[in-house]
């Protein structure tokens, strides 16, 4: 997250806009949410695009970073962005979110969760998904796309 820790830098906690890369892992029914260590909520695994950097190669560096899992494929779910993707971290820096969601059915590697920024990875079945209070708010929009895609194929 160098670009962004950078830009706080000057401007503080002041609202910034902040293009992002989410991506959902699917298998087997289930889906793998991480708990985010600031709010203590269920996510996706994601963040930041850097400078330059191709949403889709931010989406497979920081599932990498956060859950050791390498993405041989990405799906987009769809593009977000408009007042409900405006948010305040904990430590109040506020943003303007663009996410770029995708959806991995195919991936590699072997679980190493992220110490800094996560506290558990848990896989969940699409009827036993954290209650909406247990989510973290920008992620539950995606989530329901997610799942809608999802339920979707299912019925082709």
């Amino acid at each position: 997250m160098g670009y962004i820790m950078d830009l706080r830098k000057i401007v503080g906690h002041q609202k910034l806009l902040m293009v992002g890369a989410s991506v959902f892992i699917y298998r087997d029914g289930r889906l793998l949410l991480q708990r985010r260590k600031d709010n203590g909520l269920w996510s996706d695994h994601g963040g930041s695009v850097e400078l330059s950097e191709r949403v889709e190669d931010a989406a497979r560096r920081e599932l990498q970073e956060e859950t050791g899992l390498i993405a041989r494929k990405l799906d987009l779910i769809d593009t977000f962005s408009g007042p409900e993707f405006d948010f305040t971290y904990p430590n109040g820096d506020q943003v303007s979110m663009v996410i770029f969601s995708y959806l991995c059915r195919d991936f590699e590697g072997d679980f190493s969760m992220q110490q800094e920024e996560v506290t558990d990875l848990k896989w969940f079945q699409l009827d036993e998904l954290p209650g909406d209070d247990q989510i973290s708010p920008v992620i539950l929009p995606l989530l329901r796309a997610c799942v809608a895609k999802i339920r979707k194929e299912q019925l082709q």
